[in-house]
């Protein structure tokens, strides 16, 4: 069972969050690049959760001990209601600083690969299209989803088992919810967006 289910979407400090998780509770926490660098195994999985269908989520997390970003992100509802001891993580950032990030690194990686016909990257443009918005290009719409989606969470998720988080905060609300010792070494921060642009082979940007 997942001790830590991750509501926030990409770009909340999630890669720092999952490497927070993993020196915490000792495991694997799972985020998006689980699925497309360590197990890609599981994207037929994913598919089918995308395409309405019903899947195991206990068998689809079995390895993991926490969850964070993308896709788990849109599925929070089925995740929460399937760990039902779970803290909810909410990783929430500044919606400008959020779109900026997101359009120089996700957004700008999506679209190249969704025309090269990947069959993940056209999974992942379907979901946001039904739990989020597929319109990448309009910032007023991206802002307004994001917006949506985090309100949905604070409203569907009891507020003793939920807790709204920014990178900022580092370990100790999350230790203190979690019941555990605050560690020595500074929060993790990891994934900058020079950091995602040079794992994707994207040039980096000017200025």
């Amino acid at each position: 069972m997942l001790k830590v289910v991750g509501a926030g979407v990409g770009r909340t400090g999630t890669h720092s969050l999952k490497t927070a998780l993993e020196t915490l509770l000792g495991g694997t926490c799972h985020h998006m690049i689980e699925v497309i660098m360590v197990s890609p195994e599981q994207i037929p999985t994913w598919i089918e959760a995308i395409d309405g269908k019903q899947i195991d989520w206990g068998k689809l997390m079995e390895p993991y001990t926490a969850q964070v970003d993308w896709p788990g992100a849109s599925f929070w509802p089925e995740l929460a209601a399937a760990n039902p001891d779970a803290l909810v993580i909410l990783s929430t950032r500044d919606p400008d600083s959020w779109y900026t990030s997101c359009t120089n690194t996700i957004f700008a990686g999506m679209r190249p690969m969704v025309e090269a016909g990947d069959e993940w990257m056209s999974a992942v443009v379907r979901m946001l299209g039904q739990r989020f918005s597929d319109q990448l290009e309009d910032k007023d719409a991206m802002v307004e989803a994001l917006e949506k989606h985090n309100a949905a969470v604070r409203a569907g998720v009891p507020k003793e088992r939920l807790l709204e988080w920014t990178a900022a905060d580092g370990w100790e609300p999350i230790c203190e919810r979690l019941g555990l010792p605050v560690p020595s070494e500074p929060f993790p921060k990891v994934n900058t967006t020079e950091d995602f642009r040079a794992m994707l082979g994207m040039p980096p940007l000017e200025g």
